[in-house]
């Protein structure tokens, strides 16, 4: 069993970042404001599409409510600028996540199971939504692709904590 740690709320987002498919860099700790990164699985994932096309959908939605967006994955810069362009992908798409990375973030870690799927460890999905004093607001962990926020009532939840200024949770 490979030891993984497990992000704090409240503690700062890790200083970790990416390159983007758009060639910027995707560097969460350093961004300003709410941000959301989704991890997801990678291109092999017909989930994660899914899941993803539905963020764009609500992309929008999520910056009007003050929130930035972005995903990230393991998959190599090719693959990912290939998969965003085709599925029309208009938020920052990171590439190149390392499965180092994967346990800092507290990432489940998967193999492929077999050339077909994938062809490196690939992380399960994890949604992590930073705060403006760039603390870890909510973490989303899961070690299956099928369990995820739903992103409509993650939104309608991040209205509700800024309206309330409502605190961080589950520190203790």
């Amino acid at each position: 069993m490979s030891e993984s740690l497990k992000p704090v709320a409240g503690s700062p987002f890790p200083d970790l970042s990416w390159p983007q498919t758009d060639d910027g860099r995707l560097a969460p700790a350093e961004m300003t404001g709410w941000r959301m990164l989704v991890v997801y699985r990678g291109s092999h994932c017909p989930i994660c599409k899914q899941y993803l096309t539905a963020l764009e959908g609500l992309k929008t939605a999520f910056l009007d409510a003050g929130v930035q967006v972005a995903a990230l994955s393991s998959d190599p810069g090719e693959r990912a600028t290939r998969e965003a362009e085709a599925e029309g992908w208009t938020f920052p798409v990171g590439y190149g996540l390392t499965p180092e990375e994967m346990r800092t973030l507290g990432l489940y870690v998967s193999s492929p199971r077999s050339a077909e799927e994938t062809d490196r460890p690939f992380p399960e999905p994890g949604v992590f939504v930073v705060n403006p004093e760039g603390r870890l607001q909510i973490v989303d962990i899961s070690n299956a692709p099928f369990a995820r926020p739903d992103l409509s009532a993650l939104l309608g939840g991040l209205k509700f904590v800024q309206a309330m200024d409502y605190p961080i949770r589950g520190m203790a």
